[in-house]
């Protein structure tokens, strides 16, 4: 089992992902969300200047917030400050979409949005389109200064994709390098493993061999405290409230949710109604907070079931053993999200589940 570091991108998050490389986690994903977080190219170019050994990697960039060549230059400046330790990872959008009250970009879309990346940063041409006037001209396009302290196209930058539907899963098998989801259980796990398996066995390899993360976040039970106590809402509610935002948007990232969920979203849904923001605009008011903190009143929807289904809260011996179960199942890596107090979370969780695991 990997063991990695996410964190909403912020200038400083450097910081605490330095810290994570010396305490045992060998990847940090950075999320990409330009109206709640930093510029995600921006942060991991600090991260990459402080670090020697922690991959770095986009969880998740979005095909519309970016034309191709300009993620596919963005992502390769970053390999050039950090050979050979960089990933591109993409999706088809939740906050990076939903915060502007979008929906997630077309499958269809960002296959050919992968696939022009992956040929760009392969040094290749790509006929590219122009959506000004009325999209009809295209134009061949490629890297010029390939061999000049530019970009780095020579180490190779593997596309993983964020994936929890069915289509987006096959997808993923059949044209990524590997797959990002969020924490579940074993059971759908090993289904979501099935249906990327379709996907890979089109282009004759297996769902086996594809690099995985889950993500989520983690907090290690103190002897007698509760899965509800206070330091832990702080540390752990942010995340796992997010399983309501999710469901509220109708996201297919609900897709790996315990149907208990349902049941605590009728009273969510409720306190949204209750909101000030016009209903045109009311995905502002709900994304507020967003994996940062909790809004007033959230709280009373993060029971103990939600914040153990959603993230890895427990004692060291419980989060082990639960990983143990996904591991045994396929997951490969698991990325825990720092919410507040980095370095504390950080030692604690390579003291109690990474020295041990």
């Amino acid at each position: 089992m990997e063991f990695a570091i996410a964190y909403p991108a912020k200038p400083d998050a450097w910081k605490d992902i330095a810290v994570a490389e010396d305490n045992g986690f060998s990847h940090a994903w950075l999320y990409d969300s330009q109206m709640i977080y930093s510029d995600v190219y921006a942060c991991m170019a600090l991260a990459a200047e402080h670090t020697s050994t922690i991959v770095l990697g986009t969880g998740v960039a979005i095909p519309s917030n970016r034309i191709a060549p300009v993620t596919a230059h963005s992502i390769a400046t970053i390999n050039q400050l950090a050979p050979g330790r960089v990933i591109l990872g993409l999706g088809t959008g939740f906050t990076g979409r939903n915060t502007m009250g979008l929906p997630p970009v077309s499958l269809k879309s960002t296959r050919h949005y992968i696939e022009q990346c992956r040929s760009l940063l392969k040094g290749e041409a790509v006929l590219f389109q122009d959506n000004e006037g009325d999209g009809s001209r295209q134009r061949w396009i490629r890297f010029l200064h390939q061999d000049h302290g530019y970009i780095n196209l020579k180490d190779p930058i593997p596309i993983h994709f964020a994936a929890n539907g069915p289509k987006a899963l096959e997808l993923t098998g059949e044209i990524a390098d590997g797959w990002i989801t969020t924490i579940s259980s074993p059971d759908t796990l090993r289904k979501n493993l099935a249906v990327v398996e379709k996907g890979t066995a089109r282009v004759g390899r297996s769902a086996h061999d594809l690099p995985n993360v889950a993500l989520t976040t983690a907090c290690v039970l103190q002897p007698g405290e509760s899965a509800t106590a206070q330091r832990v809402m702080d540390r752990v509610g942010p995340f796992a409230i997010v399983a309501l935002h999710a469901l509220w948007e109708q996201s297919a990232v609900t897709a790996n949710m315990p149907p208990a969920m349902e049941s605590l979203y009728q009273g969510f849904a409720d306190y949204v109604a209750q909101m000030h923001t016009p209903e045109d605009r009311r995905y502002l008011e709900v994304h507020e907070g967003h994996l940062i903190y909790l809004k007033p009143g959230e709280e009373r929807y993060c029971n103990e079931d939600l914040i153990r289904g959603m993230t890895l809260t427990g004692t060291g011996e419980e989060i082990i053993a639960r990983l143990k179960a996904l591991e045994a199942v396929g997951l490969k890596q698991v990325a825990v999200q720092v919410v507040n107090n980095g370095r504390e979370m950080i030692e604690e969780f390579s003291r109690e589940v990474i020295a041990k695991y």
